[in-house]
Parts: C-alpha cells; structure tokens; sequence
C-alpha cells in the first residue's frame, strides 16, 4: 500500500499529520506530503485510511498493492 497527497488540493489542515505522523510531514508552508515515498508498512494500514476518511480536500489517496 501506498498513500499520496495530492499537492493541488492540500490546504494544510494537518489532519493527517495529527492521525498518522509516521506516514506524512509537511513543508516550510504547511502543507503535507508522504514520507518514505509514501510506501505505508501493514502496521500503519488502518491510520492511511483514517488520514484518508478525514482529510477535509480529499487530498489523500491509496493505492493499494
């Protein structure tokens, strides 16, 4: 599994920092983007998907393997 932010439509409301700071970080200007090439370990399947579930801009996306 993988996760992407996409650029274009990421406000920076952070969700996604809050629930799964091991699969995002953000830039000088607030917004995120995946760590680790957004390759997501099984552990930290569930929280992807909640980051998914709450970003307002539905800036998040998965792919899956």
């Amino acid at each position: 599994m993988e996760v992407r932010v996409d650029p274009e439509k990421c406000q920076g409301h952070n969700r996604c920092i809050t629930l799964a700071g091991e699969l995002f970080d953000v830039d000088d200007l607030g917004y995120a983007h995946e760590k680790n090439d957004g390759v997501v370990p099984d552990e930290l399947k569930e929280k992807a998907r909640l980051a998914v579930e709450n970003c307002p801009e539905i800036a998040i996306s998965i792919e899956e393997d």
